[in-house]
């Protein structure tokens, strides 16, 4: 059964009814730009097909329900403010929060939900959720809210109600990203331009190797990054780090004093230029050249920013051994996915060479496959 159909079929279910419309929204996987978000920077992500579907109807009584097909018992709430709704359903209710306090009058509805989008991966299950339920409210209440602007709520709601630190990489790409293309984002004036990406014309390849190894975000490490990173601005006397480039990278690095510091702001300086040397390249039509920078920025993660895991650095150091243009970690670290750019015909033969490692290694089988840019959120 389809995502669309399970979504369907819940809440047929769950409400008795017909739900009034489908709306989906993408996980996602960053080609480079990892913690450049939160620090002004620029991203380059594209949207998965895996997508997590909203099945909605207005409700004959206030307040919203929500169910899922990853949850055992349905959960209602009112209006309500951060911290009220826990659990996975708090994404929801931070979502109709945002809304609120934008000054949406948000209309009392039925909600069921489906997902394919693989939980704890790096891949943004938590942006697709917020996004698909973010599109259907919108369009079900007919509000005026142009799409530009959509991504900052729903990241509101991620950052103030579930708590969870996030820039506005995920949702940016879930809701604004198109098929075939990668959605390079300037995160300080939130303007983007499509990026042709089309690997099948080049007989090329994204591997997708989740490792199986647990990836949280709302933790310790990743507020603590951010900390870091705020505070190598603050003594920089810049805004963020997206205002020191490469080129005034060894000055600003001689004024910080605390070497873990100095190594996270190393990491953000050079990630930004590293983005855009990518983007040049796939504009020149040179997609395969892009491979040895995704490699120098999981470089820099495992040794400046220090967010990989064993198991992530193995499928890397792998992939990049059986032939691989490029291998490197996507999302916020502390495990997730490695992405690979690899020639088509060799997806078989380096999906069976990480499969070797990880055995050899006694590490949870990991789960790959291929991926290509997707549609953002819509109406189905």
């Amino acid at each position: 059964m389809s995502v669309a159909s399970s979504a369907e079929a819940a809440f047929q279910e769950k409400y008795g009814s017909e739900p009034a419309g489908l709306w989906a929204a993408p996980g996602r996987v960053n080609l480079i730009g990892e913690h450049t978000d939160y620090n002004d920077g620029y991203v380059l992500p594209f949207a998965l097909p895996q997508h997590t579907v909203a099945a909605v109807a207005p409700a004959g009584q206030p307040g919203w329900t929500v169910c899922s097909d990853l949850a055992e018992e349905p959960v209602s709430f009112g209006t309500t403010s951060p911290g009220d709704v826990e659990g996975w359903a708090a994404y929801v209710a931070g979502v109709v929060w945002a809304l609120q306090e934008a000054g949406f009058d948000v209309p009392p509805a039925h909600i069921a939900l489906s997902s394919d989008v693989p939980l704890g991966s790096g891949l943004s299950s938590s942006a697709a959720l917020e996004s698909s339920v973010l599109t259907a409210l919108v369009d079900l209440g007919g509000f005026d809210l142009p799409v530009d602007q959509r991504p900052g709520l729903a990241q509101r709601a991620e950052n103030v109600y579930v708590g969870a630190p996030t820039g506005i990489l995920d949702q940016s790409a879930s809701i604004r990203c198109q098929q075939g293309k990668a959605l390079f984002l300037d995160c300080r004036s939130l303007e983007v331009e499509q990026i042709p990406f089309d690997l099948a014309a080049e007989g090329l390849a994204i591997l997708i190797i989740n490792s199986n190894a647990p990836h949280q975000h709302v933790d310790g490490e990743y507020g603590a990054r951010r900390k870091s990173c705020e505070e190598a601005a603050r003594i920089l006397g810049v805004p963020a780090l997206r205002d020191i480039t490469v080129n005034g990278l060894e000055a600003a690095l001689a004024k910080l004093d605390d070497d873990v510091i100095r190594r996270r702001a190393r990491h953000i300086i050079t990630e930004n230029q590293r983005v855009l040397d990518t983007v040049e390249l796939l504009r020149s039509g040179r997609t395969r050249e892009i491979g040895p920078l995704l490699t120098a920025s999981h470089t820099s993660m495992r040794d400046d920013f220090e967010i990989t895991v064993d198991q992530v650095d193995v499928a890397v150091e792998t992939a990049l051994a059986a032939g691989a243009y490029g291998a490197w970690m996507t999302g916020g670290g502390f495990g997730g996915c490695v992405l690979a750019l690899i020639d088509a015909d060799q997806a078989e033969e380096t999906t069976a060479a990480v499969l070797r490692a990880y055995q050899e290694k006694n590490y949870t089988a990991p789960t790959i496959w291929t991926a290509t840019a997707a549609a953002g959120a819509r109406k189905l």
